[in-house]
């Protein structure tokens, strides 16, 4: 047993650590495909077939009717017409057939049952046949000795059919690799079971394992395992019938972070650390079984998005190699990047994107790059690969993305992008019964109303209050869209208000209470509707933003400043009384504001944008608007403002 230990946390190149990983399993006999086995045609669907499939038999094996009719000699048909119709003897020169009946060896034609004229012992014909007129000839659909399928194909349904008119009854196939998933960390309880403070609901062992049976493997999840050196070591070491093993968090440098010391104990790390994001802390290495097995094993990270990425980077390629299949090659788009990104130059990074297609060009909006957002993968339509050495990317740039999703159904998206608004959600949920995606992406209301004038979306949120007059939203058309004529549609009044703690315990009731210095305070982000109206209402109280503890932290939407209450990082926050309910925080009303929808004319007639207005207009949906927390739907639908001429 191997006890020497890999540099810990190095920052290996993803080349290199293929390479580290290919040497290792290479010596093992573990890199290229497995053996086969022989299962049932009825367990073979989606399997990969292990040699080639060679016709035993002819289909048909005999010549065989193709339609129900009577068996004849074409050559004696011939100079058949309606004036001059020919008359055969039944049993010598005509026998009555059915579809797939074997033909007389004599026979080389069938004529329909339908253009017969039948009488007594013979049949009359008015049209000459060709030979093999409706004759399925020997071997027509398969012949003996030939190729059926190749090694390495994945069996689909009509495959099945022609390995049995083959003459199979079972095939070989390329046996599933056997992967464990092992779940690690004192913190986890399984799914369903109520949490107590400081743990943490395990369901990365639930996504490995759905990977690892989409891509042809076998899955088995082990008992999670605690954050203990000798049950980690037992755990591996239980799994020594499998062909992979994946230990789930523990593989970074924290003081509960056991898995390179427990795999350099038990067998041999290759790599710990490689140069991905997200996925950094990344193990590659050999456990050895007490069988005499050599077992490769892959420390996934804990967080969420991390070990979903490492799947697909590590897990499926190997799965692949072993199946004997060619490496997958994701399908890519050219999309537009609707805002700046930067990027680590030493990493490359994998970047969660929403896609959706305006008017010529397809739009990718960055999606939240925490490692554990797993909501980000569920929104993600597609990925954007940033190599090693690119810091980042500029607005407006086009991009290749892998694709998640069909380009059909990034057809069918209608991209929303400004503020963001819980009604948004609502209003997604109606129209996917309808056949349309709705998209929307956080950018503040003024970086929808940018996103708009650049092109990049159908239609945008925007709740702007202009101090000088009152008005929301218009005046901000006439500075930001000059050149855009665009429709302003009301979606909603809502409350604004201070979102504070259940009881409010630190009895916070004004703007001006936020200069208290024991209060803390978090802020919405700089465009964003919520922070120009709380800098209106700040300049009328003569209140000075450095004032108040906490002005200078941002958090992108409502739910996220709740969240920042609830958690107790901070006492309050400006948002809406839904986000407040959401999180059963309080909520101390302030001001009410009109939130509408900005649509450019260009994009007024689109099919999906026309069945959200007809949504926005029907009263089940305005009763559902108004039944929201401090929401209420008496603008909803309307068309506030129209373009001059429209």
């Amino acid at each position: 047993m191997s006890q020497r230990a890999s540099p810990y946390l190095t920052d290996v190149p993803l080349p290199q650590a293929w390479q580290h990983f290919e040497r290792a399993l290479t010596a093992i006999n573990r890199w290229g495909p497995l053996e086969g086995e022989e299962v049932p045609l009825d367990q073979a669907l989606h399997r990969i077939t292990a040699e080639p499939v060679w016709a035993k038999q002819s289909s048909p094996l005999d010549h065989v009717a193709a339609m129900d009719g009577y068996a004849v000699r074409s050559a004696e048909t011939a100079g058949a017409s309606d004036r001059r119709p020919i008359t055969l003897l039944l049993g010598e020169q005509g026998a009555p057939v059915d579809t797939g009946d074997v033909i007389p060896q004599w026979a080389d034609a069938v004529v329909p049952l339908e253009e017969v004229e039948a009488a007594g012992e013979t049949i009359r014909l008015r049209t000459p046949y060709p030979p093999w007129h409706h004759v399925r000839a020997i071997g027509e659909d398969i012949v003996a000795t030939e190729l059926v399928l190749p090694s390495g194909h994945r069996i689909r349904p009509a495959d099945l059919g022609a390995i049995a008119g083959s003459g199979y009854a079972a095939i070989s196939v390329r046996r599933k690799p056997k992967v464990v998933v092992i779940p690690s960390g004192t913190e986890l309880v399984p799914p369903g079971k109520p949490l107590k403070p400081g743990q943490i609901v395990e369901y990365n062992s639930l996504v490995l394992a759905a990977q690892i049976e989409a891509w042809g493997g076998a899955a088995s999840r082990g008992p999670i395992v605690p954050d203990d050196p000798a049950a980690i070591e037992r755990a591996l070491l239980a799994a020594e019938d499998a062909d992979l093993i994946l230990l789930n968090a523990g593989s970074s440098a924290g003081s509960e972070d056991y898995t390179a010391q427990v795999v350099a104990r038990c067998g041999e790390v290759l790599v710990h650390g490689i140069a991905v994001r997200p996925g950094h802390p990344v193990l590659l290495g050999i456990v050895d079984g007490s069988s005499g097995r050599r077992i490769p094993m892959i420390g996934v990270p804990g967080y969420p998005v991390s070990a979903a990425l490492t799947g697909e980077i590590f897990v499926r390629p190997l799965l692949e190699r072993w199946l004997g299949i060619p490496q997958s090659v994701p399908e890519t788009v050219e999309a537009v990047l609707t805002r700046k990104i930067r990027s680590h130059a030493g990493d490359e990074e994998y970047l969660r994107v929403a896609l959706g297609r305006v008017g010529e060009q397809v739009v990718a909006v960055p999606l939240s790059r925490g490692a554990g957002a797993i909501s980000s993968l569920v929104h993600a339509d597609g990925l954007l690969r940033i190599p090693p050495g690119v810091q980042g990317y500029v607005a407006g740039e086009k991009l290749q993305v892998h694709l998640y999703r069909s380009r059909d159904e990034i057809d069918r998206t209608l991209l929303v992008l400004g503020s963001h608004d819980l009604i948004l959600d609502l209003i997604g949920e109606e129209l996917a019964a309808a056949g349309v995606r709705l998209v929307s992406g956080n950018l503040g209301s003024i970086g929808g109303l940018l996103a708009l004038q650049r092109g990049e979306a159908h239609l945008s949120g925007c709740h702007l209050l202009d101090p000088e007059t009152g008005e929301f939203n218009l005046p901000y058309l006439a500075e930001y869209l000059p050149d855009v004529p665009a429709y302003l549609v009301g979606l909603s009044v809502r409350q604004q208000g201070l979102m504070v703690a259940a009881g409010n315990p630190k009895d916070i009731h004004t703007l001006t209470d936020l200069t208290y210095g024991d209060i803390s305070f978090v802020n919405r982000q700089r465009g964003s509707g919520t922070r120009l109206l709380l800098d209106h209402h700040l300049a009328r109280l003569s209140v000075a933003p450095e004032g108040v503890r906490g002005y200078n932290r941002e958090e992108y939407t409502h739910l996220a400043v709740a969240a920042a209450v609830a958690s107790g990082r901070v006492d309050c926050g400006l948002g809406i009384q839904a986000a407040a309910a959401a999180m059963n925080l309080d909520f101390v009303p302030l001001f009410d504001e009109r939130y509408d929808l900005v649509i450019p004319v260009r994009h007024f007639k689109m099919s999906a944008v026309e069945r959200l207005l007809e949504l926005l207009q029907s009263r089940a949906f305005r009763d559902r608007i108004d039944a929201l927390p401090g929401y209420s739907a008496q603008v909803t639908g309307q068309i506030i403002a129209r373009p001059e001429g429209a």
